[in-house]
């Protein structure tokens, strides 16, 4: 089957990710196109990746009559002139996280793409990580019951370029950075169908002297009654922290992205220097390396996806509408910040219907409601009843074979 080639956008640390994954994945698609704002970055990045085109001009990249797909790793204020550029060429567009600086920018975005009626997919990694991918299919299978939180967490010593730190560019701090794969991850967890109604929000700049925040805690609350919970910080020392949660009324489920994965290995700093991980404070110690950065974080199975969704005519995991309802989320988790009060969520385009509330089916003891039970170190249960009459609540210590109705 033939492949792709790809006009990359950018040569940065992501674009160097992408590049290799789009090189290791489906082994058939190639990187035609390098652009960058540098011809001597240009230059270097497509020596180093056998790239035959290194060019500064980015419509000339984008309307290379040699590719058909275009991956945007640029900063967030060059999104949308980036995708109007592949929507007046009539390419397929790949954008990084996060689609828009704000919701606002996030619409138009996504407005060109459907109406120039070409493929967009969102480059979200994490969700494609295989712990993420793993966790989404047990959820979907109902191995955890009805889910009733939902927690991500990404945090490190804060971004490597130095346009991050400014606001006007990348539309906030460590939220718009972070913050963006932690909601989509919840989303992921919770269903993507299920509305996020309302955010509460914490957030504080306490070691960067930024006007961004380098901190951030914040509850969302869906329709189904579930609450996500998502930290990011931009100041955690110690490598960086990936991690997910998600709990339900049958069962929980912890992953490790990057700490503690099993991995672990100290030195005393001898011998040749050597990569460890993204993010990495150190590389004497202990050190806790990721084996395969491409796998791990998702970038290879994202770009299998969205290489196959555009073969198969159709749409991918993540969508350049799931990047809208992202960025409506993150600026409701602003707001909230800034008023100290639970704000909405406004997504005006809303297209994942209704869910239903949280419910778990009635159990039943001697004509009580069963709220708990839990064996004894000698093998019997212990109960815990409400007589739905009198609204009185007991206790019942039984034989392991005792009926339970539901």
């Amino acid at each position: 089957m033939r492949g792709h080639n790809v006009t990359m956008l950018g040569t940065g640390l992501i674009g160097l990710f992408y590049t290799e994954a789009l090189h290791a994945g489906r082994s058939r698609d190639r990187v035609h196109v390098a652009y960058s704002r540098s011809q001597e970055r240009a230059d270097a990045f497509a020596g180093k990746y056998g790239i035959p085109v290194a060019t500064t001009g980015l419509e000339e990249a984008i309307a290379h009559p040699e590719t058909d797909v275009v991956v945007v790793g640029l900063p967030n204020h060059r999104h949308e002139e980036a995708v109007a550029l592949c929507a007046q060429h009539g390419k397929a567009v790949l954008c990084t996280k996060p689609l828009g600086r704000d919701t606002a920018e996030a619409k138009r975005i996504l407005d060109i793409v459907e109406s120039a009626g070409i493929f967009g997919g969102y480059l979200e990694d994490l969700v494609y990580s295989p712990k993420t991918l793993k966790t989404i299919e047990a959820v979907q299978a109902g191995q955890v019951g009805k889910v009733t939180w939902a927690r991500a967490r990404e945090t490190h010593s804060g971004p490597h370029s130095a346009w991050f730190m400014d606001s006007s560019l990348a539309g906030g701090g460590a939220i718009i950075d972070l913050g963006c794969h932690c909601i989509e991850i919840v989303r992921s967890f919770v269903g993507k169908g299920n509305r996020p109604l309302e955010v509460s929000c914490w957030m504080d700049t306490l070691v960067h002297p930024i006007e961004a925040e380098d901190n951030a805690v914040a509850l969302i609350k869906f329709e189904s009654g579930a609450i996500g919970q998502i930290e990011v910080s931009w100041t955690f020392r110690g490598g960086m922290d990936v991690r997910d949660e998600v709990t339900g009324t049958e069962g929980t489920i912890w992953s490790n992205h990057s700490l503690r994965t099993g991995f672990e290995m100290f030195t005393s700093g001898a011998g040749e220097a050597a990569y460890v991980t993204e993010k990495a404070d150190s590389s004497s110690g202990w050190l806790f390396p990721v084996a395969d950065e491409l796998v791990e974080y998702g970038y290879n199975d994202m770009f299998s996806d969205m290489l196959d969704s555009i073969d198969d005519g159709r749409e991918p995991l993540e969508t350049f509408y799931d990047g809208y309802v992202v960025n409506a989320v993150m600026d409701a988790c602003y707001a909230a910040a800034r008023s100290g009060r639970w704000e909405p969520v406004q997504i005006d385009d809303w297209r994942g219907g209704t869910a239903e509330r949280i419910s778990r089916g009635r159990r039943e003891y001697e004509g009580k409601t069963v709220l708990k039970e839990e064996t004894m170190p000698d093998g019997r249960l212990k109960l815990i009843l409400k007589d739905e009459t009198t609204g009185e609540f007991s206790d019942a210590v039984v034989d392991a074979d005792a009926a339970l109705s539901r």
